[in-house]
Formats: structure tokens, C-alpha cells, sequence
């Protein structure tokens, strides 16, 4: 089990941003392991946030990992072998898809509120 919890603060500008919190006072500095496809992800920087015991991590997504397909990244605790978070990457042709699906299902479930709807106001005139 891990000694920090995660806590995304943003993703912009190919840096996805944390926030590292310690559950526990002897934790130490945090060691982060990310991966992409089972590798190890270079430049990833963990920072002391002034007066707090927080840490920063920033995670810069390598221009090789943009592209047609999903791209996953998993977070790590190296010290608790924990997954602490992970972001996706969709592009190209997969994206598509996923979004008619979504609509699909949004577009159902809209139908459905609007009968349920419609039979509670025909039930309480």
C-alpha cells in the first residue's frame, strides 16, 4: 500500500499535472515510476510544494506517444509497487468510434428520461 495519494490538478500543454499528498508522517520523499506500454517515462519531476509536505509531479507525454490509438499511462508508487493514477490517450480512427457509441448511448438514455418524464406529469395532474 502507498504512504501518497494522487490527485490530478490538470493536463495542459502535453504535461498531465498531480498533486502528491502523504497518508502517513514518516513517508519520505515519493518515488513515481510511470509507464506507457510497459516502459519507463523519462522526465517525469516530483517537487516539494513549499510549506506543506506536498508534492508536485509533472509528466510530460512524449511526442512518440502521439498518434492514431489509445495510449495509456500508469502512475506508480516504485517504493509500494501501487498504481496511484492513470490518464488515457485516444486519437485517430479509435476516437471515432468511441464517440458515435457514447452519443448512442446518451441519445437512449435522453429518450428515456423524456418518458419518465412525461408519465410523472400525466401521473400527478
Amino acid at each position: 500500500m502507498s504512504k501518497f495519494e494522487l490527485t490530478k490538478t490538470r493536463f495542459r500543454e502535453g504535461v498531465w499535472q498531480g498533486l502528491l499528498t502523504p497518508l502517513a508522517k514518516d513517508a519520505g520523499r515519493p518515488e513515481i515510476a510511470v509507464t506507457l506500454h510497459d516502459r519507463p517515462l523519462h522526465g517525469v519531476t516530483v517537487t516539494e510544494v513549499p510549506g506543506g509536505g506536498r508534492w508536485a509531479l509533472e509528466v510530460p507525454v512524449p511526442l512518440d506517444a502521439v498518434g492514431d490509438g489509445v495510449q495509456t499511462f500508469l502512475i506508480a508508487d516504485a517504493n509500494a509497487d501501487t498504481v496511484l493514477d492513470s490518464f488515457t490517450l485516444i486519437a485517430g480512427e479509435v476516437l471515432g468510434d468511441d464517440i458515435r457509441a457514447e452519443m448512442e448511448l446518451l441519445r437512449a438514455e435522453l429518450d428515456m428520461l423524456k418518458r419518465a418524464f412525461r408519465r410523472h406529469c400525466l401521473e400527478t395532474m
